[in-house]
This record gives structure tokens, C-alpha cells and sequence, in this order.
């Protein structure tokens, strides 16, 4: 039997280091496919919808959409970055035939480009490589170019996957081209190489329906959708089918059909080999799950996502000001919207320890920090421990899990970065200087060596550091790795908080807390200057007397406060201490809050 061909169909994904311009790219060939009506005021990186996304100008859900050129129907999908995120990008894959690899002119092969090459390399995908920001003063593209052939080769890709086409382009000038000689015109060369170079959709058109659900989406109205490609046959609106998963079949009905047009949804009565498809009306689906013929049900194989490398414990907010400001406060609450991100977040775990506390394990530290941003900003009070790395025991061995880091630093700021590294056991692997006074050191350093450490670098570095990290392999443990060296101001009693009491506790260190906040007992104040934790009383008020001396009345200057973030936060935190998490606030408190269990506890260690 002969394989039908969609030539009308091209499916590819856009995959990229952070910040080399994918989502700046997709923006370009959307207003060049005539998507958007003459007079639409059309916002940047449109694709990145979710506010986090438009807040830290990450992507972190992969996004579809389609464009039309000549004829020819392109599928794009946008994936994050991140490898933290790395869970999305790895089942987006199995949805398209090519990927664009998009690289910037002047920082080259970063580490997340080799990560998410890899995973394409891998699925047997022919990519084309574009030099994005090829019109930056500082770029070097035939560098670069170098760069990613080394990388391919190194990857292990085949002659066909290096023999890979270049086109050279600024997403945010909205030009394309095939040498760097040409002229700048619009996006019409990417568009021509997408259609000429990427296989279009081959497969079954006449044989029974398979399509694998690779991502999720759920409306108030219809339910849980699921998007995925066709793998094989046709679908069709109100058609009978079977849902295949790990727990067994399970029948179901189509209700509703739609194919991508542009950033819309439009709904269809058919579809068939090749397209990328939403449905609904299947009731409970899960990413990996087949829908298929209900006569011939037939599973698809589903891409094995890598697991998680640290975990943090999510727990019922049980602090004297629980429940003021959060809508979402009780465990049901807490479980209930845990169970449910777990469908959509394929390379999240929860294990439940107790009614109270759930042990949640991700990619990342920006993994988890996304999901409790997202958490307090729909309403949800609760707080989280430390993150701890999650070991794996090997023929007797402890394994642990190891990141590739790569530094891209001034050089008069080396000195400081590599003394911060020693103790963290971080390897070096490589080290080479750009023209532009920045040293790229790259490192193999276990994931807990880097809990706390982008802060400290930041300082060090004077924000003029660049660091990135991804996950790389589990190795045997490496010892020790010395905690937080300074302890922390500790409240010592419940009140708000005065300028008197602040006043004289900034001497002991470095305060996080602002005249008038509310406090309570056993709340972290700021970080001690000394190595054991203080207490402080920061709601003590001056006691008013008959004697004035001159200067008495002059105003307390109190030193700037620290305001903490929330990744700062996380990172900050030590092992017997907790994050309050609420709508409103961040708060940084000790576990016990009595100081004298808190004594036992030390005296039991």
C-alpha cells in the first residue's frame, strides 16, 4: 500500500536557547502571513499569552499556531527555553517533522540550544538552523555557524541531519535571507526553505484513525481539550472513538473539531493525516494517551520524559496569619489544584506525606517557583520548605544529579565567581574568552551546589554575569556542600514593625522587613551579619522620658531593606525554615516558631 503525502501541510517546532528570539520570530511570520487585519493593534511576543510569560519574557507552554504561504499551510509550535520546561518541549517534538533552530548571531551555541537539539536530533528530525539578530553591531554568524556544526557533530547527528540549510535573519526587523550579502527584504526566504526543506506529512489517509494527545487545555465550557497531530487516518466531528492509556480503553465521542488558524482556534467537521487538531468532548484524557478508531484501536508508543531532579514540600499554611489573605487555604484546596496541574504538567510529580503536606518534585527551581507564582496569583495561601535534590541509589552507590553550567562573565569578576564554585564541588570542563571582554567558563556541578547560588553571583558579577544551567547526568555523590553561612534575624515577638526596633536590629545585619509590616513570633526578619540566628525585637518602641539630651529627636536613618523575591526566597531559605506563600505576601519564617522547641530541636541535631 503507498503512503499518502500532505503537500499542503508543513508541521515544525521553533526551538531556541532563552532569549535568542523565538517568540520575536513567530511574531515576524505572523504579520508577514497576513494573519492580522490591516488597523489590529497587535502586541509583541504575542504568542507568550500567560502573564508570568509577559512579566519575565520566557515562554514556558509551548504554543501553537499556523500561518499560510502560497498555499502551504505551516504548523508552528513555540517551546520554552528553559530546561526546567524540558518536559514541554520533549512530547512537543513528536507533533512535527523539522525544527528551526534558532541561534543568536553573537552569543552562539548556548547550553539549552544543545539541550532541546539533542532531543530533535534524537526523534530523527532534519533541522534548519537560523542565525537570528544577524543585524547586531557584535554578531559573528560564520562563528556561529562553526559553532552549531561542531555541536551537531558532537550530537552524534547523520549526514542528512548535517547537511543542514541556513538562513540568516532578524526577527525583529522582519527580514530574511539565504546569504549575508543579500538584501533585506521580508520573511519570504524562510517561508520558501520551510516548504521546500520540510518533509510534508506522510502516512495512512484511508486506515484507522491514531492521533497521540501531546498537550493539554481545558475551557469552563467544553472541558478538557486535547491537541495533538494525526498520525494516521481521519477525524471527523461527532465521530466514536477510543481513548487508550496506561489504566486500559476507554470509549468516547468528538464533540467539537478544530484546526489552527493563526493564533485562533476554527472550528471543523473533518481533518485528517498530518494536521495538528484540538478536541474536546473526550472527557478524561492525559497527555501520552492515544485516541483512536473505535473499531481498530491501535496505541501510539509515547516519548519517555526525563525525570524530576528536586523536590520541595507543599504544605497547609499554619502561621498566626493563615487564612487572612488567600481565597484557597484549606489541604483539599491545596490537593485539589495540585492533582489537577499534574494532568498538563507532564514532568511534575506529586507524592501526598501527610493530609497536610505534599511532596512535589520538578525540573528545576524555576520549574517550581513558575507553578507557586501561579499558585498565589489565582488565590492560593500555603508555604514550602527548601529544595532538596532527589538522589538515586545504583549498585549500592548514591547517585546524584549533576547540571552542565555555563558563565559567561566579565573578566575582572572570575576571581570571585570561581572561588563561590570550589565549595559547591563544581568542576571545570572548559573555558574560553570572547573579544568583547567576557570569559565563558563552563562548569559540571551537582544541582544542590547551585540552590542559593544565582544570588551570590548576581552580587559578585554586579549583575553583569550570565549564567545558565541544564540538567546533564546522575554521578556519585560528591560530599558535602557547606549550607547558608550566616543565620538568620529571627522576630522575637508578634506586633508591627517600628523604626525604633528596626533601628537598632540593622546592626546585627541585613533586615528584609519595612517599618509597619506585621509580624509574628518566629518570623525571619532579615539575614544575621554572625552565623547563628539572632533574635530580634523590631516592635520595641522608645520609652518616653523627662530628660531630653540635644539630638535625641533627630530622625533614625534606617540602612535600605532587602525586598525579597520569590525566587530569592527560595533559595535563601535553610533547612529549618519555611516560605509563606500568600496572594499578598512573601514571607520567610523558622519552622517551629516557639524559640524554645526551636533550642530542643538544635540540642537533638
Amino acid at each position: 500500500m503507498s503512503l499518502d503525502v500532505r503537500e499542503n501541510i508543513r508541521n515544525i517546532a521553533i526551538i531556541a536557547h532563552v532569549d535568542h528570539g523565538k517568540t520575536t520570530l513567530v511574531d515576524a511570520m505572523l504579520k508577514q502571513s497576513h494573519i492580522f487585519r490591516s488597523n489590529e493593534k497587535v502586541q509583541e511576543r504575542v504568542m507568550d499569552s500567560n502573564d508570568l510569560e509577559k512579566e519575565r519574557g520566557i515562554t514556558i507552554l509551548s504554543k501553537n499556531t499556523a500561518v499560510m504561504h502560497n498555499g502551504v499551510k505551516i504548523n508552528i509550535i513555540d517551546t520554552p527555553g528553559h530546561a526546567d520546561f524540558g518536559g514541554e518541549v520533549e512530547r512537543v517534538l513528536k507533533m512535527v517533522d523539522s525544527v528551526l533552530l534558532v541561534v543568536d548571531a553573537y552569543e552562539g551555541a548556548m547550553p539549552q540550544t544543545k539541550f532541546v537539539l539533542k532531543k530533535a536530533l534524537e526523534l530523527g528530525l532534519k533541522p534548519i538552523v537560523v542565525i537570528n539578530k544577524v543585524d547586531r553591531k557584535d554578531g559573528r554568524p560564520e562563528e556561529v555557524i562553526d559553532e552549531i556544526f561542531d555541536l551537531f557533530l558532537e550530537l552524534g547527528a547523520d549526514d542528512e541531519q548535517l547537511d543542514f540549510p541556513i538562513v540568516y535573519a532578524s526577527a525583529r526587523e522582519g527580514f530574511a535571507k539565504l546569504e549575508l550579502e543579500d538584501e533585506n527584504i521580508n520573511m519570504d526566504p524562510l517561508f520558501k526553505t520551510i516548504i521546500e526543506k520540510v518533509d510534508p506529512p506522510k502516512g495512512y489517509m484511508n486506515e484507522p484513525l491514531q492521533m497521540l494527545a501531546t498537550t493539554l487545555d481545558s475551557t469552563e465550557y467544553v472541558g478538557r481539550i486535547a491537541v495533538g497531530k494525526i498520525e494516521r487516518g481521519t477525524i471527523k466531528k461527532n465521530q466514536q472513538v477510543v481513548i487508550m492509556s496506561k489504566d486500559g480503553n476507554k470509549p468516547a465521542k468528538i464533540s467539537n473539531l478544530y484546526v489552527y488558524d493563526g493564533l485562533k482556534r476554527v472550528e471543523t467537521d473533518e481533518a485528517s493525516l498530518g494536521d495538528i487538531v484540538a478536541v474536546s468532548g473526550i472527557g478524561e484524557i492525559n497527555i501520552g494517551d492515544t485516541i483512536a478508531d473505535a473499531l481498530n484501536p491501535e496505541a501510539l508508543p509515547f516519548v519517555e520524559i526525563d525525570e524530576p531532579t528536586l523536590s520541595m514540600n507543599f504544605m497547609v499554611n499554619n502561621s498566626p496569619f493563615a487564612g487572612r489573605e488567600g481565597d484557597f487555604v484549606t489541604s483539599r484546596h491545596l490537593r485539589d489544584r495540585l492533582l489537577k496541574e499534574l494532568e498538563t504538567n507532564v514532568s511534575l510529580k506529586v507524592d501526598e506525606l501527610s493530609p497536610d503536606c505534599f511532596k512535589v518534585s520538578g525540573r528545576g527551581e524555576l520549574h517550581l517557583s513558575v507553578l507557586i507564582e501561579t499558585m498565589r496569583r489565582e488565590g492560593y495561601e500555603f508555604q514550602v520548605s527548601k529544595a532538596s535534590v532527589i538522589y538515586k541509589e545504583e549498585n549500592g552507590k548514591r547517585l546524584e544529579p549533576i547540571e552542565y553550567l555555563t558563565i559567561d562573565v566579565p573578566e575582572e569578576f572570575m576571581g570571585p565567581v570561581m572561588e563561590k564554585l570550589g565549595p559547591r564541588k563544581a568542576e571545570m570542563v572548559n573555558m574560553t574568552s570572547a573579544n568583547n571582554g567576557y570569559t565563558r567558563l563552563e562548569f559540571k556541578i551537582p544541582a544542590r551546589g547551585l540552590i542559593g547560588f544565582r544570588n551570590e553571583f548576581l552580587t559578585d558579577t554586579k549583575g553583569n554575569g550570565i549564567m545558565n544551567h541544564v540538567f546533564c547526568d546522575y554521578e556519585p555523590f560528591k560530599g558535602e556542600i557547606p549550607e547558608r553561612s550566616r543565620g538568620s534575624l529571627v522576630v522575637f515577638e508578634s506586633g508591627t514593625a517600628i523604626t525604633y526596633g528596626l533601628f537598632n536590629a540593622q546592626e546585627r545585619g541585613t533586615l528584609f522587613i519595612e517599618p509597619g509590616t506585621e509580624v509574628y513570633a518566629g518570623m525571619v526578619a532579615g539575614e544575621c551579619s554572625r552565623a547563628d540566628d539572632i533574635e530580634v525585637n523590631i516592635c520595641k518602641k522608645k520609652h518616653l522620658s523627662n530628660t531630653r539630651s540635644s539630638g535625641a529627636d533627630d530622625a533614625l536613618k534606617l540602612t535600605p531593606v532587602t525586598v525579597m523575591s520569590l525566587e530569592q526566597s527560595l533559595e535563601f531559605v535553610r533547612a529549618d525554615e519555611l516560605v509563606e506563600v500568600t496572594p499578598k505576601s512573601i514571607r520567610l519564617r523558622k519552622t517551629l516558631l516557639d524559640p524554645t522547641e526551636r533550642k530542643r530541636a538544635a540540642i537533638r541535631k
